[in-house]
């Protein structure tokens, strides 16, 4: 059974305002328990996640356009919704990027 939009419509932006105001709380008490927001170990292992989750981004990027040119030369198939692919897109760089983020900090230098 699935929600109607105008259920969506509402859900979406309190959970983006939770997660808003989640942030912000703790940034906030990090603050004040004199917590470093950023040192140059967050600062390097984020740069790390952030080039290795551009180059996997790119890469599945160019893995979709081989998909979708040698599908529709070779086998005929029909065009895909662009919409779609640039979801799956952003979700692939963005969810390697928090993994790569956590695998890296755990792991240390």
């Amino acid at each position: 059974m699935a929600l109607p939009w105008s259920i969506v419509g509402i859900i979406i932006p309190v959970l983006i305002a939770l997660i808003a105001i989640l942030i912000v709380w703790t940034r906030l008490k990090d603050r004040k328990s004199g917590f470093p927001s950023a040192d140059e170990r967050t600062q390097r292992i984020t740069g790390k996640a952030a080039i290795a989750a551009l180059l996997i981004g790119s890469y599945f990027t160019l893995a979709l356009m081989f998909m979708l040119i040698f599908g529709r030369e070779l086998y005929n198939l029909q065009n895909v919704d662009a919409g779609y692919l640039l979801i799956a897109t952003l979700l692939v760089s963005n969810i390697s990027f928090i993994i790569l983020r956590w695998i890296f900090g755990r792991k240390g230098d």
